[in-house]
């Protein structure tokens, strides 16, 4: 934990347990609509509410989880911030998004492919708040590095401009009276899919004091393109690499240290609704698309739709994705984002899914048996 910085918390109760989420493709964000979740924790005698409907509680347990009984489901950057230089937790899934990042530039000027920013200026954000990992420019940074690559270009071809700001809004109280979910907050306190909250770095390219900035890709681009006064020359996702995807993604599923050894009941009963909410959303992925469009900044449903419709929603801990995450947390360490390597394998709690997954077995077992299903439907539902 920083020295020096007093952090208000709830007091530590196991008859709770807290998630946060960021706005992203995740089955816990589809959860915060049909509470399964929710539900689930009920039967076991345990409240599950989101974070920030507790006054007590500001923004940085989403980026430093110094709550013991809280599950984040989220971008990359922060809880590998966390486990490399914060506190031990463990990684328990993920769901991967191919998105990768866009390079925009003013609609009126006449560039048009990378070649033609040698010599000009790209944004680069930095956060003066040394409490929690600067995941906006860590994003931006990766994704500028790949794409001036992928054009035989390298850093010195431009010019970099950085935009350092406070970002010290995380105990204001105007961004921290108490939501019920982060479609409350979104959606009720910052306008999300409007504000520029979300876009730092886009006044600074219509002003012209740069020529080019990084976005994350349909998240994003397609609000700023519909202006018409942004292009995007770039995109990540139209190359095949999918190693050009890990930029602040998969979203992962991290829980305390003190939780999956205390208490690994929650994490289990937590994982089990995911996957449950996974496969619905797998299932009925235009009704997931309605509800994530509610979150998310993707233009609106249909956008939202053809962004995830080859998406697995139900988390995992592949080979693939804890590649992705390597290369996260190695470019993190190279750049001087974090201080302290670890093996992601290590970090990765792989038992925690499969008992879910089990556990969902035998219950489907038992209600078959109950019902007298044959044989062969017990087998498909599981």
């Amino acid at each position: 934990m920083p020295k020096g910085t007093k952090f208000s918390t709830v007091p530590l109760n196991w008859k709770e347990v807290f998630f946060t989420n960021c706005p992203m493709v995740s089955a816990n964000n589809i959860d915060q609509e049909l509470g399964w979740c929710k539900t689930d924790f009920k039967a076991i005698g345990v409240d599950y509410s989101y974070f920030r409907s507790r006054r007590e509680n500001d923004w940085y347990p989403h980026y430093i989880h110094n709550l013991d009984n809280l599950i984040r489901f989220g971008g990359l950057y922060p809880p590998i911030h966390v486990q490399a230089d914060i506190r031990r937790t463990r990684l328990l899934g993920a769901t991967p998004t191919y998105e990768g990042g866009c390079m925009l530039v003013r609609a009126k000027d006449r560039i048009y492919k990378m070649s033609h920013l040698k010599g000009k200026r790209i944004g680069l954000s930095k956060s003066l708040n040394t409490l929690k990992a600067d995941w906006w420019r860590i994003t931006e940074h990766y994704g500028i590095l790949n794409m001036l690559m992928l054009n035989d270009m390298s850093i010195e071809d431009v010019e970099i401009v950085e935009f350092p700001e406070a970002d010290d809004w995380y105990t204001d109280p105007k961004m921290c009276g108490p939501v019920n979910s982060a479609t409350e907050f979104y959606m009720g306190k910052v306008d999300h899919k409007h504000t520029l909250i979300t876009r730092p770095l886009e006044t600074a390219l219509l002003e012209g004091k740069v020529d080019a900035i990084y976005t994350h890709s349909k998240t994003w681009q397609h609000l700023q393109e519909e202006t018409g006064k942004i292009a995007a020359i770039e995109d990540l996702s139209r190359h095949p690499d999918w190693r050009l995807q890990a930029n602040n993604e998969p979203a992962v599923i991290t829980c305390s240290d003190v939780m999956a050894e205390q208490h690994p009941e929650l994490v289990v009963t937590f994982l089990k609704a995911m996957i449950k909410v996974g496969r619905w959303a797998n299932e009925h992925k235009h009704a997931a698309a309605v509800i994530l469009d509610r979150q998310t900044y993707y233009r609106d449903v249909e956008d939202t739709y053809q962004c995830i419709k080859h998406i697995d929603m139900v988390p995992n801990l592949s080979p693939k994705n804890l590649a992705q995450i390597e290369i996260g947390k190695d470019f993190m360490l190279e750049h001087g984002y974090i201080q302290r390597d670890f093996d992601v394998q290590q970090w990765a709690a792989p038992e925690f899914l499969e008992k879910a997954g089990k556990e969902l077995i035998e219950e489907r077992w038992e209600k078959a048996t109950a019902a007298k299903l044959p044989e062969a439907t017990v087998v498909r539902l599981g």
